[in-house]
């Protein structure tokens, strides 16, 4: 098959099952790394003219990642895409697997220790109120039915955000440190933040700095997730 992957997650899932297979990756897929693949754009911007040249047999995409304007403009041109949704972990396993039997793959391991890791997590302590900022300038948090979300309340952790209207809400930085979090969880993705960026901002809070594709990719990676993240977050 030929395969055209418009999200960095299942970019590495397909990569690392089926080597070869992918003809086609944006620009935001950096792992794995040295993947040879040609490069379509973004995911919010890919250039549809330049997937369709490449023929794949198939598009992987994500209800999330990708705009519905660019998936038509896909269909319109006659390739088959596939869309996931992935707001929960469980949700993670099953559109993996879906994903890859469609690419005519067969279940690998990597998902078998993916799923037994978060499994032999052991019960997550008394939950902690947190905010998970995501970007800066402005500011901009966690809100409701998110991944990420999901995979911090299995290890302990309240998102103070999980009740907003709002998926990635919008709030003002003193409305952050007056929301009774505890705790503020930094990842490095989508903004990179660091030592020295974040955790000035938010002086009673304790800080976690966690690796964003721990936090937010959901293939291989899965596997050592649970730990790393569960570390981090001591």
């Amino acid at each position: 098959m030929r395969v055209v992957s418009l999200v960095p997650s299942l970019t590495e899932a397909v990569a690392v099952t089926g080597p070869g297979l992918l003809v086609g990756a944006t620009d935001w897929c950096t792992h794995p790394a040295g993947l040879d693949a040609a490069r379509i754009g973004g995911t919010k911007n890919p250039d549809t003219a330049a997937v369709a040249a490449l023929r794949p047999d198939l598009v992987l995409a994500n209800e999330e990642e990708n705009r519905e304007p660019d998936l038509a403009a896909l269909r319109d041109a006659g390739l088959d895409v596939l869309v996931t949704e992935v707001r929960t972990l469980d949700q993670a396993f099953a559109e993996l697997e879906r994903a890859l039997t469609a690419c005519g793959l067969a279940r690998p391991r990597w998902l078998d220790e993916s799923e037994a890791a978060w499994a032999a997590l052991p019960p997550a302590p008394a939950s902690r109120p947190a905010i998970v900022p995501v970007w800066r300038r402005p500011w901009m948090v966690l809100g409701r039915d998110t991944f990420a979300g999901d995979l911090l309340a299995r290890l302990g952790v309240r998102n103070v955000y999980a009740g907003h209207a709002d998926r990635y809400p919008r709030v003002p930085l003193d409305e952050l440190n007056a929301s009774g979090a505890e705790l503020v969880v930094l990842p490095d993705e989508p903004y990179r933040f660091t030592a020295a960026d974040g955790p000035e901002a938010f002086p009673g809070m304790s800080a976690a700095l966690v690796d964003g594709r721990h936090l937010t990719w959901y293939g291989p990676s899965l596997a050592e997730a649970a730990g790393a993240l569960r570390a981090a977050l001591r």
